[in-house]
């Protein structure tokens, strides 16, 4: 994790230094991983950007449904082959991104483990159909087959990889062990049993045998279901051993130095809480953890402005406190010179006109016996009008610096428990990342590692 990281000092966080991890040529994959809907999908594009930028041979892997990869690099779709995004890069660097489609991951494997024949029965399958199309477990199973194949072509330097967005950010890494368990498990060679029995001594088995778990079977699934899972296992038998190999073997590279995780979280106590959970399980799974991305960060440039003092300062100037008084008015915003100048000494043009008298007038008097055009400076209603706008900004600004004591908080509960987690803080932007300059700016401001004043 040293090559990822700044120390600053014991009373914060090592910073994440996201370049010097970009750089580091030994880094092939980086998963960022984290709970749903904390920018994970954003965060990984970005990273691939800036490391084309600077020189990889990148492709991102994104298991996001809303396909907002593709339309921020300007490609007009992502599908399950990796896609060149040709304004990206410098030098050597290129950048390609794909979308995962699970089932055509599937389809991949039943077409590259089995002969012909047997490869159209099981695609035809209708208990395939439903496991591929959405069986628990297969989209992060798939998406850990589709690391593995990309890492075995070796066609890029570096693997980005989006996590796909579960209920718990645990089940990227816990979903294909279930899915391999239960492909290659016991229920799985009851059923084939029958097939692999044959003859006379196959028909008595399973008479005797099979009968009462077929029949209850039957009673729980359906009999034309139970059919097609057992037609299903009988074509899949020559290939339920390298579902768990192969789960395996992308397991632990995952474990392999190579590989960094980045979990990704947004300043929000539900956010941070399961950011935790996956730094524990990380440390205790052996996987390298590079740091914490801190999406969404909010800052401000007048922060030596407390919320307290903003408050006080609206409250004020809506009640008609002390700077607001009639006097007040008049002297300091009607008058540059004094609380008591007169016409002829604001306006000497308005003392030698026609039709004006020696007797002296106040500025106040002036304003009501020619009163100015509307929206000209120095009325009264003018100048609640300011009061009342800037009132409004006061109480934004307090509102956004209760905003930030709230998620400094937060990131310190989580900073207490993990004081050796790097972290880098992204700014919140004011909308959505919908193009290249706004990936740019992300990873701008991931190499900067702190968010910039709002």
């Amino acid at each position: 994790m040293s090559e990822g990281v700044d120390t600053v000092g014991l009373d914060t966080p090592p910073r994440l230094a996201v370049d010097r991890l970009l750089d580091d040529r030994e880094t092939r994959i980086i998963v960022c991983c984290g709970a749903g809907g904390v920018g994970k999908t954003t965060t990984a594009a970005a990273l691939g950007v800036r490391a084309a930028g600077r020189g990889r041979k990148a492709v991102v892997l994104t298991i996001d449904p809303a396909r907002r990869l593709a339309q921020s690099m300007g490609i007009d779709s992502l599908d399950n082959t990796p896609r060149k995004v040709e304004t990206v890069g410098a030098g050597d660097g290129e950048l390609h991104a794909m979308m995962l489609d699970m089932k055509r991951t599937f389809d991949e494997i039943v077409e590259a483990h089995a002969d012909g024949e047997r490869a159209r029965a099981i695609l035809a399958n209708p208990f395939y159909q439903s496991l591929s199309a959405g069986f628990a477990g297969t989209q992060e199973y798939m998406a850990m087959e589709k690391l593995g194949q990309l890492r075995a072509r070796d066609d890029w330097d570096l693997i980005i990889v989006d996590t796909p967005p579960s209920r718990s950010a645990l089940d990227f890494l816990d979903a294909p062990k279930r899915l391999g368990s239960f492909l290659d498990g016991k229920f799985i060679r009851v059923l084939m049993a029958p097939a692999k029995v044959g003859g006379r001594a196959g028909m008595k088995f399973l008479n005797v045998g099979m009968s009462m778990m077929t029949g209850t079977l039957s009673k729980l699934m359906g009999a034309s279901l139970l059919k097609d899972v057992q037609t299903f296992v009988a074509a899949m038998d020559t290939m339920f051993g390298g579902f768990r190999t192969r789960a395996d073997a992308t397991f632990r590279l995952l474990q392999a130095p190579g590989t960094a995780f980045l979990v990704v979280a947004a300043p929000e106590p539900d956010a941070l809480r399961e950011a935790a959970y996956f730094v524990e399980r990380l440390a205790a799974e052996s996987m390298p953890l590079a740091g914490l991305v801190l999406n969404r960060v909010h800052g401000s440039g007048a922060d030596q402005l407390s919320a307290e003092r903003a408050l006080a300062a609206a409250e004020n100037l809506e009640e008609g406190g002390i700077v607001d008084q009639e006097s007040g008015k008049a002297g300091l915003r009607d008058s540059a010179a004094g609380p008591t100048e007169t016409a002829e000494t604001a306006s000497p043009e308005a003392a030698d006109s026609p039709g004006t008298t020696d007797t002296p007038k106040t500025a106040e008097t002036a304003r009501t016996a020619n009163p100015p055009e509307t929206g000209s400076p120095g009325t009264e209603s003018d100048t609640a009008v300011v009061d009342q706008i800037t009132a409004g900004l006061l109480r934004l600004h307090a509102e956004r610096m209760q905003v930030i004591a709230r998620e400094q908080r937060t990131r310190d509960r989580f900073t207490s428990l993990h004081p050796e987690v790097a972290v880098a803080e992204v700014a919140a932007l004011p909308g959505d990342v919908h193009d290249l300059a706004g990936l740019l700016a992300i990873g701008e401001r991931l190499a900067a590692g702190v968010p910039a004043g709002a």
